[in-house]
């Protein structure tokens, strides 16, 4: 009952004027980013940063969440004219829905993407209403040695999800950790690593190190593959609207992907790629026409753009409860908060109630103005694909120096953002995870202080950490999460040996 009068105040403050403005701007500016083929909603998010840093907190969240649904929405265009999934959660899309556009029946295809992302998203954002005070519960209880626990936890899933290496994001994760370390020693006043430069004295920016990674690096690493990936854009024929049959093939489908999407994007290592593929695997089991899976079949785009949907509401969960991005654009988000000096968890809940119930009943709002913007104006997008790349991130490089350096008019500034920069290509060269970079800056101090508290109201005995059962079963957790992927390597190549 109480998420219920929660939830009707903040549909009083996602209703107001400017508010509506906000998330109106962030589905329109998270669908044609996300129609850009290599343009993500973290890369918007990370863009947007240093903009909206004198705009209302309030308004600013509820943009970034729009662009968020907008662009998981918008990676669908993409991913079914041109068979090039703009986020990783969007290639199981491709694989039918391409394959639909070839045959003619690319609005279809849309249709049932658009649809679906609406119906999954509405299921995501009532589950995410009513689990999300439940868990703030559970929180409020966590001591100082939990929430250590509890970031370890963190820092060994976010590893883990992003990228196809765990040593690859833990050394991503160290990066973060190391350059959270830069400024002044809050408990002892002195100044760390800042080599006597006066500007990281107050540490370093989390906006100049995200627009770095994700928006310069990502625009270098685009210019360096130019000429090696040519993509083709399929025209959509036909009738945007889906036939009796289409719907009868789909609507089952977006439920299934609906409940495979939010649980699995609830849990701290989710991630929106699991819920997809099997939400794919499924709809292939129990489809009555199995044989059209590779020629361009309905349900292979319907439950996965579900699933992929469900799971980014589902990713808000840890976010607002726990303050635990398990992915790239609710690490962004975490940014965003942050920039404010708003740190998402428990006290979120209780402090700031009204941006808390906003932003989540503005999930409501966004999902249905993107249904609505998304169909008629699907010609719009398509044309957004005819863009010339070096046109498209040429803008995005003059944007991000442009923003940074409103917010932050320093020489120190711009130099650190080219070297970020540089660093984000490296790491998109070498197939290195970009986002724990971005959670170790934020995460890191956190836990630091939080270890610190605990071990002094201990009197500095270490084994604190293992007495109180929630940090002892979180910490058990992490070095499960930790080990596993090393133990399955190794049995996976015994196994190779003795075939």
């Amino acid at each position: 009952m109480d998420a219920f009068i929660a939830l009707a105040n903040g549909l009083t403050i996602a209703l107001e004027p400017m508010n509506l403005l906000f998330a109106l701007i962030g589905v329109l500016l998270g669908t044609a980013v996300g129609v850009l083929p290599g343009i993500g909603p973290a890369l918007t998010v990370a863009l947007l940063l240093p903009i909206t840093f004198q705009l209302d907190p309030g308004g600013s969240i509820i943009m970034f969440a729009g662009i968020y649904y907008g662009g998981m929405y918008g990676g669908s265009t993409t991913s079914i004219l041109i068979n090039t999934p703009g986020e990783s959660a969007s290639m199981v899309t491709a694989l039918e829905g391409n394959k639909m556009a070839k045959a003619g029946r690319g609005g279809p295809a849309l249709a049932t993407a658009a649809i679906g992302s609406f119906v999954a998203g509405t299921i995501a954002t009532i589950g995410l209403a009513f689990l999300a005070p439940y868990l703030v519960d559970i929180a409020i209880q966590f001591g100082p040695e939990d929430y250590f626990a509890l970031m370890c936890v963190a820092f060994v899933t976010v590893s883990a999800t992003f990228g196809d290496s765990p040593i690859r994001g833990l050394t991503s994760l160290f990066i973060g950790l190391m350059l959270g370390l830069v400024g002044i020693d809050l408990l002892t006043g002195q100044a760390r690593m800042t080599f006597g430069v006066p500007e990281l004295l107050d540490g370093v920016e989390v906006t100049t190190l995200a627009v770095g990674l994700f928006a310069i690096g990502e625009a270098l690493y685009v210019a360096s593959r130019r000429h090696i990936q040519q993509e083709t854009l399929e025209p959509v024929r036909g009738s945007l609207w889906m036939t009796k049959q289409d719907w009868g093939r789909s609507w089952k489908a977006w439920i299934r992907g609906a409940l495979f999407g939010f649980p699995i994007g609830a849990l701290p290592a989710g991630g929106a790629e699991i819920p997809t593929f099997l939400s794919y695997s499924t709809e292939r089991r129990l489809s009555k026409h199995p044989e059209e899976f590779g020629t361009g079949a309905i349900e292979g785009v319907a439950g996965p753009e579900a699933a992929n949907n469900a799971a980014a509401a589902g990713t808000l969960v840890p976010l607002l409860t726990l303050g635990l991005p398990t992915s790239a654009t609710a690490a962004m988000m975490l940014a965003g908060f942050q920039q404010y000096g708003l740190n998402p968890g428990p006290l979120l809940f209780a402090e700031r109630p009204d941006l808390v119930w906003g932003l989540i009943a503005s999930l409501f709002i966004a999902n249905g103005m993107l249904l609505v913007l998304n169909l008629p104006l699907v010609g719009l997008w398509v044309r957004l694909l005819a863009i010339p790349q070096p046109w498209l991130y040429a803008g995005i490089l003059v944007f991000a120096t442009i923003g940074t350096i409103a917010a932050n008019p320093s020489p120190v500034e711009l130099m650190m953002l080219t070297a970020f920069g540089v660093l984000g290509f490296i790491m998109r060269r070498f197939d290195y995870p970009i986002a724990p970079v971005v959670v170790g800056l934020i995460l890191g101090p956190i836990a630091e202080s939080q270890l610190r508290r605990a071990l002094s109201i201990s009197l500095g005995d270490p084994m604190v950490l293992l007495q109180s059962p929630i940090s002892a079963t979180l910490l058990a957790i992490a070095l499960i999460a930790l080990v596993a992927p090393f133990v399955l390597k190794g049995l996976g190549r015994f196994r190779a040996t003795e075939d």
